[in-house]
């Protein structure tokens, strides 16, 4: 018998605490993961308003579920609380805050305030846009399923297969609370939905993109880099449009740059001149 488990005997009310304490530690991750579900169904809630301010509460939800989603994650590691159930029900929500809640938000947006025009019939743009939304929210249960079955990108956790669903996600919701107004030209809404079907193009595909989870954030960190968190949180509370949107759009855009690099080493690698 361990020392461990003779003091437990010896001192039984103490046991009694530390076997709360473990079972509330395993509660964490699944308390972010509802916190996560919750933003998502209440942005849903708040795009089939339609508002101006309800549309932009509903991308200023999608953002705290990234934030949600991204605590979870490492409060399990961190804890080393991480189990099956949790991740499956944390793939749930994420289906629900990634998935559904975005592709109602962007059809909401861009699609159906678009106004009556001479030159085409907008029933066809509000069927393009039903399946165009459909369709995002199918490649982001396809992505997630993907990585419930395969993990990251092989060679460690450096790397993602395909657009994280937060990422995808983060895109639209940036893009609404950036512009605010809702799409009422027929041509933009196209533009829009372009933007929405590329999200979820590269959520399905291949292309990798950095995790960050390789980053020792439980570990000590320099001075200086709590100062460039510090002046980052200050800079999206102050300039949440403009921040957002270049971190999303940047985030998005690195990926296929690297990808296509990485593409055009190969063709030299095997044709060389």
């Amino acid at each position: 018998m361990s020392t461990f488990e003779q003091k437990e005997l010896s001192f039984p009310g103490r046991a009694r605490a530390n076997h709360r304490l473990r079972r509330g530690i395993y509660l964490l991750p699944s308390f972010m993961t509802v916190t996560n579900l919750l933003c998502g169904f209440y942005a849903i809630m708040s795009s089939i308003k339609g508002s101006v301010s309800d549309l932009d509460n509903a991308a200023k939800a999608i953002g705290l579920a990234i934030v949600f989603d991204s605590f979870d994650g490492f409060v399990a590691r961190a804890t080393g609380t991480s189990s099956e159930f949790g991740k499956q029900f944390d793939s749930l929500a994420d289906m629900v805050s990634f998935g559904i809640a975005p592709a109602v938000l962007a059809f909401v947006w861009g699609v159906r305030g678009i106004v009556e025009s001479e030159t085409i019939d907008i029933r066809h743009i509000h069927q393009i846009g039903w399946w165009v939304a459909l369709a995002f929210a199918i490649c982001c249960s396809w992505r997630l399923a993907r990585f419930n079955i395969q993990g990251m990108a092989p060679g460690g956790s450096r790397n993602f297969i395909g657009l994280p669903c937060p990422a995808a996600a983060g895109l639209l919701a940036a893009s609404v609370h950036a512009i605010k107004l809702p799409v009422e030209d027929w041509r933009w809404s196209l533009v829009w939905m372009l933007v929405v079907a590329s999200a979820a193009a590269l959520m399905a595909s291949t292309v990798r993109y950095r995790s960050f989870k390789e980053i020792p954030l439980a570990a000590r960190q320099p001075s200086l880099i709590i100062i460039l968190i510090g002046l980052m949180i200050w800079l999206v509370v102050s300039y949440s449009e403009i921040v957002l949107m270049l971190v999303a759009s940047t985030y998005v855009a690195a990926g296929v740059a690297l990808h296509a690099v990485r593409v055009l080493r190969r063709r030299t690698a095997s044709h060389p001149a």
